[in-house]
């Protein structure tokens, strides 16, 4: 009798966060989502021993893991969760504040009263740190340091673990004995996810498959000109074609997982089910033995709808001599199970799951066909939108599958050897979003962050005479920077709140292979590649200046007159932007460009080593800038050419128009930045450069 053999792949992914220079994981997300969902979600199957699955595991996240359960990884999300919270200062308050309510306010954060009434505290303050002072003293910063935590923690923690239950019991005035608790617990936590699926890898209940190690879209890593195969007509960056890096990090991720679980997988997701004929022939070609994509891309690759009878069975990519079995999930199905019955009561949304299950197999079984169904999708992110975490969901979709007795929930390595797959001679190239890659490539910020990695690539191949070891570090931020999250949110399609961190840290990843290569960092990648992220005040000039370059504003008259710009910190959408330069007064008295910088007084004493870039250029000619390099170092007056400098309490310069090649009262256009060791620290403007004429005051434009 024809059976249904329902295969879930689980997709474990997180960014790689970490900065391999200074060690530092930037956002806290591969942590939160191990306490809970890396580990939940395979140790649930210890009560179904009949339901088996496939978990896709991304090395990155995986190395990311390790990192934090042997007490190496740190972050300054977790740091602020376990600093006493007297002792936190008032941007410590506000890091918090912003922060630690990143969670779905209604499955994680109204499950806590005490949670509940802190969000609704900082609501009230319109998310403001000043307006929240008076609401939120010791008490009130501590137990959101602690609940922020809790609210993480898996399902099962609250059930076996005594200490957990009691922080859940007790539910505020927590202490600080219970803020240290909450870190070794985390600790504890992480180092128990990998154990787990080692375990049940072992016994044969789940099989493990990988992705190329830093989650790259493959074809683009291949030729990024593929891109325009499936979108016709689109906006294309420089052609990036380095199919070597593409088999580098499938040759790592198979490697790795081997490293792991003692058995090489055989299996691969290509992150985000991307597929083209070139990176299916190098995926075969370093021993995988079968991928998956969605049936969009099967419907393309067949010219025809992706019915339940194409998409539930199985197929064998041939080309060149090389194969590779093929499924390809249900878009829909998975879809229901990612968006939809998060909203439903589990055992509504169980039933009628696999009722539709059921009625798409019905064909196939009738012609006594086996069904194979590919249930795809991210095994994480769905779950804070559930009640208690998906795990009601879960156990009743599980049960009912182990008394079905027409399915079997099965490995993809099972259902394979279970039916005949059907050959086809190409692959349609595109993803699961809509069959092409228009979420990574296209858009303008995604253009510009390619035609970045490019120039990188390019200057690793070209620099020589740099020790191994630097060049293997620089080989590693360009694989990093290969991986496919950064342009997930440039572009219009996604929105977070870590947006701008999200830029970056792949601006200082790609800041890194030049350091790591004896290079200066381009300038470019100072500033950031996404759009409207920041406000900016800007007050043109008033009159003609003429300041003593001493670095102290010796005078009120001093720089009255000049312009004003800066950027507004308060900006929501910059959510913990470490913003260095305050403001900058700029000006002219017809033959020089003056600027003054006053840097933030908290960071001040730390530009030791730091270094002005400023750029000046003819309006006329923005292509031939001059750039002029300043250490910033306390002292009097100094000169780099023409140009003369000091710093002290501000950092003044004085440019003559004679030095960029501009006549006297002519426009000009100007951008600065500040690096240190080598990264860039800030830069004014945000975007672009600013435009003045150095004439009267009125002509004077931004």
């Amino acid at each position: 009798m024809p059976q249904i053999q329902l295969c879930f792949v689980w997709h474990m992914h997180q960014p790689y966060y970490k900065d391999l220079v200074t060690g530092e994981y930037r956002l806290p997300w591969t942590r939160l989502h191990a306490l809970k969902d890396y580990y939940g979600m395979v140790n649930i199957l210890r009560e179904f021993p009949d339901v088996r699955q496939t978990f896709n595991l991304v090395p990155s996240m995986i190395s990311q893991i390790e990192d934090y359960a042997t007490g190496q990884a740190f972050d300054p999300f977790l740091r602020a969760a376990l600093k006493p919270a007297e002792d936190l200062t008032e941007d410590e308050q506000a890091f918090v504040l912003q922060y630690f309510f990143h969670a779905n306010p209604s499955r994680m954060i109204f499950r806590y009263p005490r949670y509940s009434e802190l969000y609704y505290a900082w609501q009230s303050s319109e998310r403001n740190p000043k307006r929240a002072k008076r609401l939120f003293g010791v008490r009130e910063l501590r137990d959101l340091q602690v609940l922020s935590q809790l609210a993480w923690f898996d399902e099962e923690d609250f059930a076996i673990d005594p200490e957990i239950r009691a922080l859940v019991n007790k539910g505020h005035d927590f202490n600080l004995s219970d803020q240290e608790l909450i870190g070794a617990k985390q600790l504890k936590a992480m180092g128990r996810v990998m154990p787990a699926y080692a375990d049940l890898a072992q016994k044969g209940q789940i099989e493990i498959s990988t992705t190329p190690f830093y989650h790259p879209i493959l074809p683009l890593l291949c030729d990024s000109n593929i891109a325009g195969v499936s979108h016709p007509y689109v906006s294309l960056p420089s052609q990036f074609s380095y199919p070597q890096d593409a088999r580098e990090q499938l040759l790592r991720g198979r490697e790795f997982i081997t490293s792991r679980f003692g058995v090489a997988p055989v299996g691969m997701w290509p992150s985000e089910g991307s597929v083209s004929d070139e990176a299916l022939a190098l995926a075969a070609e370093v021993g995988f033995r079968w991928a998956a994509s969605d049936n969009g891309v099967l419907a393309r690759t067949l010219h025809r709808d992706a019915t339940p009878l194409t998409t539930y069975r199985p197929y064998l990519w041939e080309q060149g001599g090389r194969h590779i079995s093929m499924l390809f999930r249900d878009h829909q199905l998975s879809d229901l199970i990612g968006f939809v019955y998060s909203r439903m009561d589990a055992d509504e949304a169980a039933t009628h799951f696999l009722s539709q299950i059921h009625d798409n197999c019905r064909e196939s079984l009738a012609q006594g066909r086996n069904a194979l169904v590919p249930i795809i999708l991210d095994g994480e992110n769905a779950w804070e939108y559930y009640a208690q975490n998906g795990r009601p969901f879960l156990r009743a979709l599980y049960s009912r599958i182990q008394q079905d007795p027409q399915m079997h929930a099965v490995t993809v390595s099972e259902a394979l050897q279970l039916i005949q797959p059907e050959r086809i001679d190409h692959i349609f190239p595109g993803s699961w979003i809509n069959s092409n890659f228009d979420i990574w490539i296209g858009a303008d910020e995604d253009n510009r962050a390619w035609d970045c990695l490019l120039r990188a690539r390019r200057a690793y191949d070209e620099t020589h005479g740099v020790s191994e070891s630097k060049r293997q570090l620089a080989y590693e931020e360009l694989l990093i920077a290969e991986g496919s999250d950064w342009c997930w949110w440039y572009g219009p399609e996604h929105d977070s709140a870590n947006r701008p961190e999200f830029d970056q840290l792949f601006r200082t990843h790609l800041a890194n292979v030049y350091v790591a290569l004896g290079l200066p960092p381009p300038e470019d990648l100072s500033r950031p590649i996404v759009q409207a992220t920041v406000s900016e005040i800007h007050d043109k000039p008033t009159g003609l200046i003429r300041p003593k370059i001493d670095g102290e504003v010796s005078s009120y008259f001093e720089w009255l007159g000049a312009g004003v710009y800066k950027v507004d910190s308060r900006s929501g959408a910059m959510h913990g932007q470490r913003f260095i330069i305050r403001e900058l007064h700029y000006g002219s008295d017809g033959s020089s460009l003056f600027l003054r910088i006053d840097f933030e007084d908290r960071v001040s004493a730390g530009l030791h080593d730091s270094t002005i870039s400023l750029q000046v250029a003819p309006q006329s000619d923005p292509e031939h800038a001059t750039t002029f390099s300043m250490p910033v170092s306390a002292g009097g007056t100094q000169k780099v050419g023409d140009v003369e400098y000091a710093y002290v309490n501000v950092f003044e310069i004085s440019v003559p128009l004679s030095a960029v090649g501009v006549a006297p009262r002519q426009p000009i256009r100007f951008q600065l930045s500040l690096w240190q060791s080598g990264l860039p620290l800030d830069a004014l403007p945000q975007h672009g450069w600013l435009e003045a004429s150095t004439a009267e005051p009125d002509a004077w434009g931004f």
